[in-house]
């Protein structure tokens, strides 16, 4: 959780922007309270003159500008609450766009480690809270604390002047009523935040349950999603009554305080009035400052709770925002030039953690127009070769360098705008087919993207749909088998265009119609690129220019599939495995079954 002083820099940050409407704000609030104030001293006047003068015209005469101005000043006061509230709207409005765009914009920028270790549904969550805690924060200080500052203050100096006595009784009331509040809602704060994360937890656990339900139903896994569900709100239930029940608490010592300063000002009020210092205006005075200063106090301490609330809130994003971005631009970066595209990995180290180190001090050349492979068994390392290429890790040690440029030096923009890139599992947005094809280049034609869909092979099946192009997938793209989602996939690669263009099983969730005819696009868009091919089944990539053997994290073996066989190392033996048998020396295939299954188990 970040601090009271973060999430308050953060805001002011973006309040600051407003000055004009900020100081609106605050002028109306200081004139509603100075109405405010006036309204009872002239109705002290008025029942002064009712009390001391005589039924007739001049009375009458007096009364009626005393009533006047009374008026005046409720008027006055709804002026500046309209004015207030108007500005408000205006400025909040602004900001929270603003916090919504910025929140955003800076989630997005975090890592791809960042949001491999956290709940969409929960960080979804956190921005909408977020952005609407300010409402409620800057509500708080403009429509109750500042008011009742201004209120309380100018009605203990009011009733000071008039007898010092009972404005330093309602001052010190005051002082200690607010510092009992302030503590109270410090001391419960934990409890506060405990409920938060708790709420948190319970869009986060059904955001999860939501993604997975087709995983929950084919394993059966409702009765068991339920219990761990219902585990997660009665967390939630037991936080929730804790800080209900402390604010119960408080309110009970509320009630004491309010008590104990009616009866005391009124009692002190009767013995200045039997002494001939207090007349019977001075009781609708104290009394109409009473009420208001009970009521402006009592909202405080609701607002205390919303306020902290929404403080706490806030405070799990701001969390986020003050976390670097682990992968960033460095202050000089500049853009990538791509003429050959050139891929060159030197000396490159990485590891998520000490104990689990995946390449290690690995060397891999790339030359500008190669089509290269990597294959090797499952953890070697091909997968993250591809993520550190696309910078969405930072290295350990060494360098990666494009055309002689190291991507460390370059914008993280024009990198990946260098690079298409085809996911074994790839994602698409909860839009038409036309704009997930198009996101590789936004500014393209609908013909232009069609065309890349005609070539990726997606046009066969987009044409036979209702909507046609204008289809929406669904969250995920799950209206689409995974086949052709991995199409639409390679039709945003073709579209894009890129001088490097790096496949992750691009080919794994097709079948083998379908993958014949994408094998035919793949040759298209490979042609004058630069091209990474990771794939485990190994009859994919045959004729790729270079085949390289990743094993525990270095390059174990590089060279065509001809030379690899005949190297009988690694290569060899995952051929093998995958041809049903091994190949001999003359070349001819045995199926020994169990030194098969040996070596699958040694890999």
């Amino acid at each position: 959780m970040a601090s009271a002083r973060a999430v308050f820099r953060v805001y002011w940050k973006h309040i600051r922007s407003h000055p004009f409407a900020v100081s609106l704000v605050v002028l109306a609030a200081i004139t509603l309270q100075v109405a405010t104030l006036a309204g009872p001293l002239y109705l002290r006047k008025f029942f002064n003159i009712l009390a001391t003068q005589p039924q007739n015209q001049h009375t009458v005469s007096l009364l009626i500008p005393l009533l006047v101005l009374v008026g005046g000043m409720y008027l006055l006061e709804w002026i500046a609450r309209r004015t207030q509230t108007i500005s408000m709207i205006l400025a909040e409005s602004e900001v929270m766009t603003k916090l919504f765009d910025s929140s955003f914009v800076y989630l997005l920028g975090h890592s791809y480690h960042f949001f491999s270790s956290s709940f969409s549904g929960s960080l979804t969550h956190k921005i909408s809270k977020f952005s609407r805690s300010f409402e409620v924060l800057f509500d708080s200080i403009f429509f109750q604390f500042l008011p009742t500052f201004l209120f309380v203050t100018g009605a203990v100096g009011i009733l000071f002047l008039h007898n010092h006595t009972l404005g330093i009784m309602l001052g010190v009331w005051s002082v200690c009523f607010i510092l009992f509040q302030i503590y109270v809602a410090r001391l419960r704060q934990p409890v506060r935040e405990a409920q938060s994360e708790a709420d948190t937890k319970i869009t986060a656990t059904l955001a999860d349950a939501i993604s997975n339900q087709n995983a929950i139903a084919l394993f059966s896994g409702i009765p068991f999603e339920q219990k761990h569900f219902a585990a997660v709100v009665n967390d939630w239930r037991q936080k929730t009554i804790k800080s209900w029940l402390s604010d119960e608490y408080i309110w009970a010592c509320i009630g004491i305080f309010m008590l104990a300063i009616e009866i005391g000002l009124l009692y002190g009020a009767v013995i200045f009035w039997k002494q001939g210092l207090l007349t019977v205006g001075d009781f609708v005075l104290i009394q109409a400052y009473l009420f208001t200063t009970f009521d402006r106090l009592v909202a405080i301490n609701r607002e205390l709770r919303r306020f902290f609330s929404a403080y706490a809130d806030a405070s799990e994003m701001v969390y986020i925002l003050d976390l670097p971005h682990e992968v960033q631009d460095k202050p000089k970066a500049k853009k990538l030039k791509v003429t050959e595209g050139a891929i060159t990995f030197s000396d490159v180290s990485f590891h998520f953690n000490k104990e689990k180190v995946i390449l290690e001090h690995l060397n891999l050349a790339i030359a500008g127009g190669e089509r290269a492979a990597l294959v090797g068994p499952s953890g070697a390392g091909k997968s993250t070769i591809t993520k550190l290429l696309l910078r969405l890790f930072e290295i350990k040690g060494g360098s990666i360098e494009i055309d002689g440029q190291n991507i460390a030096d370059v914008t993280q923009e024009s990198l990946r705008e260098a690079i298409s890139f085809v996911p074994q599992e790839p994602i698409l947005f909860h839009r038409t087919l036309l704009d997930n094809i198009r996101y590789g280049r936004r500014d393209a034609t609908e013909a232009e993207a069609i065309e890349a869909a005609k070539q990726a092979h997606c046009h066969e099946f987009i044409s036979q749909l209702k909507e046609g192009y204008h289809t929406f997938v669904g969250e995920r793209g799950v209206k689409l088998s995974g086949g052709e989602r991995q199409r639409v996939a390679i039709a945003r690669a073709i579209l894009k265009n890129s001088p490097i263009l790096v496949l992750d099983e691009a080919t794994s969730s097709l079948d083998s119609e379908s993958e014949a005819l994408i094998q035919d696009a793949l040759k298209t868009l490979m042609e004058g690129k630069t091209v990474i091919v990771i794939a485990h089944r190994l009859s994919t990539i045959m004729n790729m220019d270079r085949i390289v053997v990743i094993e525990n994290g270095v390059v174990a073996a590089t060279g065509t599939h001809d030379e690899l066989l005949e190297h009988k190392g690694l290569y060899h033996k995952l051929w093998s495995i995958q041809a049903g048998g091994f190949i001999t020396d003359d070349g001819s295939g045995t199926e020994p079954a169990e030194e098969a299954e040996e070596l699958a188990e040694e890999e």
